[in-house]
């Protein structure tokens, strides 16, 4: 049986796939903790991390979305420990040392729009869809909607949460869900030109911009400013970013 999730190395560049296009990318549990492990222990390795899914789609969520509450009805702590899961997944998207660029080729909803959110690049072929259906399936949305509360905006956000309507690329570009739409045929060589665009800056430069994306958006400012004089400073003074 075929891994549900792959992750490959190229030399300093990881990929790491969700690799059930016949469940259009759900996922269990327990892949989701194996993709947090991933994530946390490529982003100490890597200078970019690809996240994509195999096949049609990104991925359609969580493999128990929409299906029945388990009985007998399981206590709070333990409702909690199964939610942890997710929100760990989410932290290792925004704690991961590296960059993470997402490559949404068709539908994402649920867990998939939030990690196609949570990505530091997201390119969207003009065939994808995104979705939060959880209301629709009287699920409380507040583990996806804290994906979104540094991504959108809180009128688009909250726009997605409650209507559960799905949007296409271009509507996600404008909300800021995506950083940019290509043709569905392009995909794969706008994808390439990214990464060989990176590969030729120099990893420090690489590294601290992540860096100071993960703060500076949540800062007031002047302490925004003050970061970046101060990481400006260490990071121009190190020899790789000489010519």
């Amino acid at each position: 049986m075929a891994d549900p999730i792959l992750l490959e190395r190229n030399g300093d560049i990881t990929v790491i796939t969700s690799t059930r296009p016949e469940a259009e990318n759900r996922q269990p549990d327990t892949t989701c903790a194996q993709a947090t492990a991933m994530i946390d222990t490529a982003s100490k390795e890597s200078r970019l991390i690809l996240f994509r899914g195999a096949g049609e789609d990104f991925c359609l969520g969580r493999e128990a979305m929409g299906q029945p509450q388990p009985t007998p009805v399981p206590e709070a702590y333990a409702v909690r420990d199964r939610s942890e899961t997710i929100f760990n997944l989410y932290g290792a998207f925004r704690n991961s040392r590296a960059p993470i660029i997402g490559v949404v080729q068709g539908r994402a909803t649920g867990l998939g729009c939030a990690l196609a959110a949570l990505c530091d690049i997201t390119i969207a072929s003009e065939k994808a869809r995104f979705q939060f259906p959880e209301m629709a399936h009287r699920i409380m949305p507040t583990i996806a909607f804290s994906a979104l509360v540094d991504r959108l905006s809180p009128k688009a956000a909250t726009y997605m949460i409650y209507s559960t309507q799905e949007i296409d690329a271009h509507k996600a570009l404008t909300f800021g869900l995506v950083s940019d739409v290509v043709a569905h045929a392009e995909m794969d060589a706008s994808v390439t030109r990214l990464v060989e665009h990176l590969k030729k800056v120099p990893l420090a430069a690489v590294l601290a911009a992540k860096e100071y994306a993960r703060s500076a958006f949540s800062m007031g400012s002047q302490a925004a400013t003050d970061f970046a004089r101060n990481l400006h400073a260490t990071v121009n003074s190190f020899s790789g970013m000489r010519l």
